[in-house]
């Protein structure tokens, strides 16, 4: 009679397991595909890293010219540059809550130093014989900066994006371990919950696939758009 009830116990706890654990596996793996794990978390780095791109330029131009606001920006973005993501992460969860919107912010934040130290230093080091022959001709400060100043920097600033683009996509993992499924980085983060070791390496070499071939992407780009680059 007592074995009775032990085996009746034992199959009963067996069904509470089953009933918590398996609802959560199945909404955290198998209710989305591989496909849509990757597309939501592109498009987390298009967003975040094109801001933070776009502010770094903006940023860059402005510290390349200005001599002032490079003295007083460009070291609290080398302090930026230098922090881990997961360093301010949790603040950002503070402020901005669970949502999409501290992974995002995240990202943003981590791609915009690379890309605005490397806009910086190539405005500056533009050769200041280009600069005074353009204005010698008429042109206006506007007119040096995108014909002279822009052209000039643009090879070390579309460098400095695919830095930014990487340091981007390694920091997605760090964005997506709260609340990020879907998402190929909580898709990863779930699976190793549950040592479910097929399900974290496909994850790994997911992201390293697709990182490779948006590098690719972008070193063409930039061969298009700068093919004077690397020619005598």
């Amino acid at each position: 009679m007592e074995r009775d009830t032990g085996s009746v116990t034992g199959q009963g706890v067996g069904r509470v397991r089953r009933r918590v654990h398996h609802p959560r596996r199945r909404a955290g793996l198998q209710r989305h595909h591989l496909v849509e794990h990757l597309g939501i978390s592109l498009r987390r780095i298009a967003i975040g890293a094109g801001l933070g791109i776009a502010l770094g330029v903006l940023f860059g131009l402005l510290m390349g010219t200005v001599g002032w606001l490079r003295s007083l920006f460009e070291p609290w973005i080398t302090f930026l540059r230098t922090l881990p993501p997961l360093a301010y992460f949790s603040l950002l969860i503070i402020w901005l809550g669970i949502n999409e919107e501290p992974k995002v912010t995240l990202l943003a934040v981590a791609a915009f130093p690379p890309v605005a130290v490397s806009t910086t230093t190539a405005v500056a080091a533009v050769p200041k014989s280009l600069i005074e022959a353009a204005r010698a001709l008429g042109a206006s400060r506007w007119d040096v900066v995108r014909d002279v100043v822009v052209p000039s920097a643009l090879p070390e600033t579309l460098t400095g994006v695919r830095l930014a683009v990487g340091v981007a996509y390694s920091s997605l993992v760090a964005a997506e371990l709260v609340n990020g499924l879907p998402g190929i980085g909580g898709m990863v983060k779930d699976a190793a919950n549950y040592n479910n070791t097929p399900v974290v390496l496909v994850g790994i070499i997911a992201i390293g696939v697709s990182g490779l071939i948006i590098d690719g992407l972008l070193l063409r780009l930039e061969r298009a758009v700068v093919p004077w680059r690397g020619r005598a």
